[in-house]
């Protein structure tokens, strides 16, 4: 395996794959030497990032259609993770979206599909590739949830504050398995997220915005030292320490000036 900055490692499998911070994860691994397994929804969009990879890089990169809004886009997965044959030694649970609006503007059905994606298949995924990776005494796990998970933003924020607690949850009762789990907490990121979700980016300064290559190099090597939570930017990490002391009605108003959905994806 070429490079540093990662624990040893055979193959990761990426959900969310194809843009953001997904497809920065893969070039990132692929560039390593790291073999991929690449999961997304749009299949054609899947096979040319993975021939793009494997011409570059050298890796093999195999291509898993799969929605994770659905019990059997996650079932995909989850079997996928289990194969002993062709284990996986990183997880990178990727796969993300927003809802335009305030409570309530939001319809039931998205607030639930949103919570599929973030926090069941968060769950199932984790838990199918971990146990594995216990067996063979070596892996690592990255949820990437966003610095919304510590402030107050709707069910988008809490979506990402569980990712954050079950992820620290689960790293303490794994721990001396040789299993590494960790929460990633990106700020904004510039990616297809705000397009997708339709949400207007003119009001956020530049100085908010991270580039999502440089944020990856650092949430690897935060993995590679050990830690549970990953704020990849001084810029935020100043941010987050004036949060644990801002009122949290203060926080709730300044949050929806700078839009609904702080973060990644």
């Amino acid at each position: 395996m070429r490079g540093t900055n990662v624990p040893r490692m055979t193959t990761a499998l990426i959900t969310g794959a194809t843009a953001g911070i997904g497809a920065a994860f893969a070039r990132r691994l692929a560039a390593q030497g790291h073999n991929l397994v690449l999961v997304a929804r749009d299949t054609a969009r899947l096979r040319e990032q993975a021939t793009e990879l494997h011409d570059r890089h050298g890796i093999e990169a195999e291509v898993l259609s799969a929605d994770l809004a659905t019990d059997g886009g996650i079932e995909a997965v989850e079997k996928r993770l289990a194969d002993r044959r062709h284990p996986i030694d990183l997880l990178v649970n990727n796969a993300g979206f927003g809802n335009k609006g305030r409570f309530l503007e939001v319809s039931m059905a998205d607030e639930l599909t949103m919570l599929k994606v973030h926090c069941e298949a968060v769950l199932r995924l984790t838990s199918a590739a971990v146990a594995g990776m216990r067996e063979r005494g070596r892996g690592g796990v990255v949820n990437v949830a966003s610095v919304a998970a510590f402030v107050p933003r709707g069910t988008y924020g809490a979506s990402k504050s569980w990712v954050v607690q079950f992820t620290q949850g689960a790293a303490r009762d794994l721990a001396g398995s040789g299993v590494r789990l960790m929460a990633l907490c990106p700020g904004f990121v510039r990616t297809e997220f705000h397009e997708r979700a339709g949400m207007g980016t003119d009001n956020i300064p530049n100085w908010m915005w991270l580039d999502a290559d440089k944020l990856v190099a650092s949430a690897l090597t935060d993995l590679t030292r050990g830690k549970t939570v990953s704020i990849p930017d001084p810029r935020y990490k100043a941010l987050m320490g004036l949060v644990k002391v801002a009122p949290r009605g203060l926080l709730g108003g300044v949050t929806s000036r700078t839009g609904r959905k702080y973060g990644p994806q």
